[in-house]
């Protein structure tokens, strides 16, 4: 998700927590997180993944409230904010999980878009590093009638001069793989072979895949087995429910419990960032899948 392609889809719109009565708590005002507390039940801050969340998909609440929510929650921060939203995330003790930078659409595959994409990512790779956080986000853009060999050709042109600048700044450029089925027609890095590939031949650990479980659901599948021979080439991940993108609860497909589980097992220190559309009150369902995933 970028920060400058807003207008493009719902996605780009911006538009149960410990128990129940955490989940009540943060709805209220997080008097009951304290008593949650108080149990022997892991929370997101001492669980094995460090949880975050898309601020895109809570567009409708304002940022401070959504930051004292998520602080309450154990999150360590916040997906997909610009250097204007840092201030107010850092009042809160939290990070900026993941920083935008150029639009999904135009990207990296076509030569055309490098100029302003880099200029871009620069831009982000520099506000991330005076901050001192880790992660800016890429994307390969659409084909737009580029084979596939070509755009990675292209993609690794561009790669290969934007990510020495990540190296020295100590950033980690993550291009997001999202699926072209459903959301995001004609994206090119729709496949996690594909992403698997453009990593090794970019070959720096300062570039990896952001790799969305709910896109690559849609996609491929076999997630867990993915994630297992992968995760090296993964640096950040998202959640989401399929079919829908919405909670990540028994309402869908997939096993979240096990995924959380599997990355936890790889030991990389990696962001998990809840990026689904809540389709009832948006905090609760946040807390409720917080919950879900500690592990």
């Amino acid at each position: 998700m970028s920060l400058s392609s807003k207008p493009e889809s719902t996605r780009r719109d911006l538009i149960r927590a410990a128990t129940a009565t955490v989940a009540a708590g943060v709805a209220l005002g997080g008097s009951s997180t304290h008593a949650a507390a108080d149990s022997n039940k892991k929370s997101a801050a001492t669980g094995r993944l460090k949880q975050s969340v898309c601020r895109w998909c809570y567009g409708k609440i304002p940022l401070d409230e959504l930051c004292s929510a998520a602080k309450r929650m154990g999150l360590v921060g916040i997906d997909l904010l610009g250097p204007a939203d840092f201030a107010t995330i850092k009042k809160y003790d939290l990070i900026c999980t993941m920083v935008g930078s150029h639009p999904l659409s135009d990207g990296l595959c076509e030569p055309k878009f490098h100029a302003k994409s880099l200029e871009m990512i620069n831009a982000a790779i520099e506000a991330t590093s005076k901050e001192g956080w880790r992660n800016v986000i890429c994307f390969s853009g659409n084909r737009r009638g580029i084979d596939d060999r070509v755009g990675m050709d292209n993609c690794v042109k561009a790669l290969k001069e934007i990510v020495p600048i990540a190296e020295k700044a100590k950033i980690i450029l993550n291009m997001e793989l999202l699926n072209s089925k459903v959301d995001h027609a004609d994206y090119m890095c729709d496949n996690s072979k594909w992403g698997v590939e453009l990593v090794k031949r970019v070959g720096s650990n300062n570039f990896k895949l952001l790799y969305d479980i709910y896109h690559m659901q849609i996609m491929e599948g076999d997630v867990i087995r993915t994630i297992e021979k992968e995760h090296a080439a993964f640096g950040h991940y998202h959640t989401g429910g399929n079919p829908g993108r919405h909670e990540i609860d028994e309402s869908q497909e997939l096993n979240y419990k096990a995924i959380a589980r599997a990355i936890a097992d790889t030991k990389d220190e990696v962001y998990f960032a809840h990026e689904f559309i809540p389709a009832r009150d948006p905090l609760t369902s946040l807390a409720e899948a917080v919950d879900l995933c500690v592990v």
